[in-house]
């Protein structure tokens, strides 16, 4: 256990600027998150201009759609166009396409047609996909982001936090910390 805490403060500490900014660590560019309903789940995104543009307009915000089932998918529409690249293919449970460069399509059973290919669920059985998408219903809330739903620290300016206060890395004053990792007068400790 001391070794993991060593090696996470030293690489928090590695982060740090020199003018005491702490700033999250950058999403990967190969996923992103979907909630619905309070559960998250992870995506891995294929490389191409419809997921670079997806990525891009999620740094700016979370995008939140309503989507519908289709007896194999949850779709609707994205609210904004992305650039296409379609071919014909079979989509798979846990697929998430590009429909006619505006709609996002997530399928929790199969369906041949021709998109754009976004990306893939993470991890999920087509049974938990049903689940998790809400197969069957209509108007459902659809968040899609760059975090899994945790806070993080954008950036902490040092001069500002000089209280002597105790900060949890999601920055969140401590009245009485314990052993752990903390932001302290817009500097990193470890208790």
């Amino acid at each position: 256990m001391q070794k993991i805490l060593s090696f996470l403060a030293v690489m928090l500490f590695c982060s740090c600027s020199a003018d005491n900014e702490v700033k999250a660590e950058v999403p990967t560019m190969n996923q992103i998150y979907i909630t619905i309903g309070g559960q998250t789940q992870s995506v891995t995104l294929v490389d191409n201009n419809a997921t670079h543009e997806l990525v891009a307009a999620l740094q700016n915000a979370p995008i939140t759609v309503t989507l519908n089932d289709n007896n194999f998918e949850i779709w609707g529409p994205l609210g904004r166009s992305l650039t296409t690249n379609n071919e014909q293919m079979t989509a798979q449970p846990g697929d998430i396409v590009l429909y006619n460069g505006s709609n996002i399509c997530i399928f929790y059973s199969s369906n041949s047609w021709s998109y754009t290919r976004l990306g893939k669920i993470d991890n999920l059985s087509e049974s938990e996909l049903r689940t998790f998408l809400k197969a069957g219903q209509s108007n459902i809330s659809v968040t899609l982001s760059l975090s899994s739903g945790t806070t993080a620290i954008k950036s902490i300016n040092g001069h500002r936090l000089e209280d002597g206060a105790y900060y949890s890395l999601n920055g969140v004053k401590v009245d009485n910390p314990s052993k752990g990792l903390y932001i302290k007068n817009g500097k990193k400790v470890i208790l």
